[in-house]
């Protein structure tokens, strides 16, 4: 029995540093988001004027893949799907524009980008962007916009990646993209619902320009 306990207890603690190391020491991914899309000041966009989905620009998968560059980004960059005007995919609500939170996490800030079958949320400090792309894999592959903790002058952070999937007008977030869901987004009404597994919910209302506070990124919360 002594024996059995002990390699149970060796091979919990061998999972639990390789999913350590996974999470802050494993090669981070590819920076593909335009270094023109970071540098450029999306504060100054009105998010109110979305552009038609008409099909008259460009589509979805003839766009680099966004992701975070580093641990988070160091202002609001432009949006990453300019220029495209795909139409959105069959099921797919559209969510597009800047978002308030008024219930719930009341004071964070989203934007949300969508272009046929792709979708991109760009919030404190991080870059969610998943779907057809000209430049990686269609689920998401960055990090939490976080720093969890610093040797040097190095900072940690954890990876993510998930996928997003759009069913009965829900967008549905699942863990490494096979994994359980674990956040929803949808419309009720004039207000957009970010809504966890564990139950809690927060509810957001259109803005058409982003409040200088949230210019440069803060401390976030997991699953965005």
């Amino acid at each position: 029995m002594r024996k059995l306990l002990t390699r149970v207890a060796m091979t919990m603690a061998l999972l639990t540093g390789a999913i350590f190391w996974l999470l802050f020491f494993s090669p981070r991914p590819p920076l593909t988001t335009s270094p023109e899309t970071l540098a450029g000041d999306g504060s100054l966009v009105n998010y109110c004027a979305l552009p038609p989905l008409d099909g008259s620009g460009k589509l979805a998968a003839e766009i680099p893949k966004g992701n975070t560059p580093d641990c988070r980004y160091s202002h609001f960059p432009l949006p990453i799907l300019a220029g495209c005007t795909e139409p959105l995919i069959e099921g797919a609500d559209d969510i597009r524009g800047l978002w308030l939170a008024v219930e719930g996490k009341v004071g964070h800030v989203e934007r949300i980008e969508q272009c046929g079958a792709r979708t991109v949320i760009t919030t404190a400090g991080l870059i969610h962007d998943a779907g057809p792309n000209s430049t990686a894999h269609v689920n998401t592959d960055d990090t939490e916009g976080t720093v969890f903790f610093t040797l040097g002058e190095k900072e940690y952070c954890p990876r993510t990646s998930a996928n997003m999937t759009w069913n009965s007008g829900k967008l549905n977030f699942h863990l490494l993209g096979w994994g359980p869901q674990v956040v929803q987004r949808y419309l009720d009404g004039d207000q957009l619902i970010w809504a966890y597994a564990d139950g809690s919910i927060t509810r957001m209302a259109r803005i058409c320009e982003l409040p200088q506070a949230h210019k440069t990124p803060k401390a976030r919360s997991a699953w965005h």
